[in-house]
């Protein structure tokens, strides 16, 4: 072979090394997914809080950190509960709330957070995810090109925050009060003003008098947000959101462009978290009360009759819904038929 020759296949074989060389570099900057999600929840409230950073974490543990999720805590994308146009419009990738955040595009997302007097966790998460929950979610979604994600679910809430104890229903009557989904309009009717008010917007509103009252949370999420020291009397049982589920919206062009393995890790830590954010509400809960007790809180039960008179207001909420908004009729028709097939176990397996 010639000196010629020789040079001229020695060009070829670097020519063919260095694109190959390439090649696999760009296969590996492919493999690298950068997202941003905005959180609805402070990572230093309890519960709620880590679970954006959570998700994120195993997401980037699974892939070897090649999905990378940055979190960002509530006002640095948006506002703690304005995030859906952002995510439908690509603004950030995606996002960690609650639907009912949502109520304000369509009513029938509150009704995937929760209803009064609705399920327990263990029957909504059946429903959720064998009753036709998630692909109801899905398809509401979608219309606006947001891809949705049941993400997780808490125990039930206490239903308020009061200065003074409430001895009859009347007192409620031109109350200024932070609540949340259908459970407001149930309010609204023993004539409460309501406004659903983001978490870290809470505590000033009820110290310079802006609102008079509030729910928001389970004992430890709210003992996380003060409202003890302000309000002294905490009401049980929560029957407005006796359970209540998460979400992360992602923007669903974003979605569609992750490679399948990714798409795999989302869903799996999505789905992971649903366990893990459950008990670990379960099990904060009485140190928390305990805790507010000693500064003072009286931990306060409705009586029958109030719980009576909520449910009959609740009725009534219900009925307009259904004749208003064709998506909560298409959910609740979908629950409704669950929960019929449910009651053979639902009543039957548990201790009353």
């Amino acid at each position: 072979m010639t000196l010629k020759l020789l040079k001229r296949v020695g060009a070829v074989v670097a020519t063919c090394a260095l694109a190959l060389s390439f090649s696999a570099m760009d296969a590996e900057a492919q493999k690298k997914v950068r997202w941003k999600m905005h959180s609805a929840f402070g990572k230093n409230i309890a519960v709620i809080g880590p679970v954006g950073h959570r998700i994120a974490g195993w997401v980037s543990d699974m892939s070897g950190g090649d999905f990378d999720i940055k979190v960002f805590e509530p006002g640095a994308l948006a506002g703690g509960y304005a995030y859906y146009d952002p995510v439908s419009q690509g603004a950030f990738d995606a996002a960690y709330g609650t639907p009912g955040a949502n109520q304000g595009k369509n009513s029938a997302y509150a009704f995937l957070s929760t209803w009064p007097f609705g399920p327990g966790a263990l029957e909504f998460n059946a429903w959720m995810r064998y009753g036709g929950g998630i692909e109801i979610a899905q398809d509401l979604y979608g219309k606006d090109n947001i891809e949705y994600f049941y993400c997780g679910m808490i125990p039930p809430e206490t239903s308020g925050w009061f200065r003074v104890p409430i001895e009859n229903l009347d007192q409620l009557k031109g109350l200024k009060m932070r609540f949340f989904g259908m459970g407001a309009k149930v309010m609204q009717k023993l004539g409460v003003s309501t406004q659903q008010l983001a978490g870290g917007d809470i505590y000033p509103a009820l110290e310079l008098g802006t609102i008079d009252a509030t729910e928001f949370s389970m004992p430890a999420i709210d003992r996380s947000f003060g409202f003890y020291q302000i309000a002294k009397y905490n009401y049980y049982p929560g029957w407005h959101q006796q359970s209540t589920t998460n979400e992360i919206l992602v923007n669903k062009d974003k979605w569609n462009a992750l490679p399948k393995e990714y798409k795999s890790m989302f869903e799996v830590a999505c789905t992971a978290n649903i366990g893990i954010e459950l008990a670990e509400g379960e099990a904060l809960q009485p140190a928390a009360m305990l805790a507010n007790v000693a500064d003072g809180v009286h931990n306060m039960t409705w009586s029958d009759d109030v719980l009576k008179t909520l449910q009959e207001k609740w009725n009534e909420v219900l009925a307009e819904e259904l004749v208003a908004n064709a998506d909560v009729k298409k959910l609740w028709d979908s629950f409704s038929t669950f929960h019929e097939s449910y009651k053979i176990w639902g009543e039957r397996g548990y201790l009353k």
